[in-house]
């Protein structure tokens, strides 16, 4: 009784230590795509698809888990929906390279920010599933932060509503979806691979390609982007495992923090007051919707209801 004991602890511990690194690795994802700004987005994009696929291809292969794939070949809803979800994460991958190279770090870090509550609106139209009233404060008041940004900037933030939409869409196709994350990444990526594949071919035989004509430093960073995809992936998959999701939602946040902090104080992008307000209405919604997965808020919702019933 006393090692089950102790045992838990430990998986905790090493759940939240695979989670804070699979966040903190996204949050620095756009310090690789700038060092890569000499290449076009769509080129960067084709080969984080291809190297990807050759990476995840590879792990299964040392791992043994190669016939997993058969399983999930022969069931043509998951197929289909692994499809649209390979549709739906090569748009948020792109949209992401070409707007940390065109200086919106800030913006994107807002799509991630919002990401997590588009998801709950999500549930509640697709799945069906019941918001209680924390989870309904949340979404108003993320949306009055969107509101504020939209209003002050005269345009609506359309980077960050195309990498929360194709993002919380690509989470709704892998739930509907019961697949191991590398499976499901190596699929998703068969399918766009031929493409990406012809389109770097076709760079190359015209003499536009990039692979092997830039610096070593590079195409090396080219070649490693498969490695900079999956890893997070994987130690994510690892983390939510072992840890409670209202953890993982808790440390989700570390990955946008990180986006935001490098924007304002390394690539010095604009921040100005109504950006802060904004934001703020955005943070205070995401914690409230975090404390709605614990205890602490769940029993102020069930107060409330009892005393609604009175």
């Amino acid at each position: 009784m006393s090692s089950n004991h102790t045992e838990q602890p430990s998986q905790d511990l090493i759940g939240v230590f695979y989670a804070i690194a699979a966040f903190t690795l996204w949050g620095l994802l756009p310090l690789y795509w700038k060092a890569l700004k000499v290449v076009p987005a769509g080129e960067i994009l084709a080969h984080r698809i291809f190297w990807s696929f050759i990476f995840v291809m590879m792990l299964l292969l040392a791992k043994g888990r190669l016939k997993n794939l058969k399983q999930i070949l022969s069931k043509k809803k998951d197929m289909l929906r692994l499809f649209i979800g390979s549709l739906l994460i090569s748009v948020n991958w792109f949209t992401y390279i070409w707007a940390i190279n065109h200086d919106h770090v800030v913006e994107s870090s807002l799509g991630y920010y919002i990401n997590p509550l588009f998801s709950v609106f999500l549930g509640m139209v697709v799945l069906k599933e019941r918001l209680h009233f924390w989870q309904l404060l949340s979404l108003i008041l993320a949306s009055a932060g969107v509101i504020i940004i939209t209003l002050q900037s005269g345009r609506a933030p359309w980077i960050a509503f195309i990498l929360a939409f194709s993002f919380g869409l690509y989470g709704l196709a892998k739930k509907l979806v019961k697949v191991e994350a590398i499976e499901g990444l190596a699929i998703e990526t068969a399918f766009v691979t031929p493409i990406a594949l012809t389109y770097i071919l076709f760079q190359q035989i015209n003499g536009l390609g990039s692979f092997g004509t830039i610096s070593l430093q590079h195409t090396l960073l080219l070649v490693g982007a498969g490695i900079a995809t999956a890893t997070p992936l994987i130690w994510f998959a690892q983390g939510a495992r072992r840890i409670p999701l209202s953890m993982v939602g808790f440390i989700q946040f570390l990955a946008p923090t990180m986006m935001l902090l490098l924007g304002i104080f390394l690539y010095h992008e604009a921040f100005s007051s109504i950006h802060f307000i904004s934001f703020g209405f955005i943070w205070i919604a995401l914690i409230i919707y975090s404390l709605s997965n614990t205890n602490v808020l769940r029993k102020m919702n069930t107060n409330l209801h009892n005393k609604s019933i009175i």
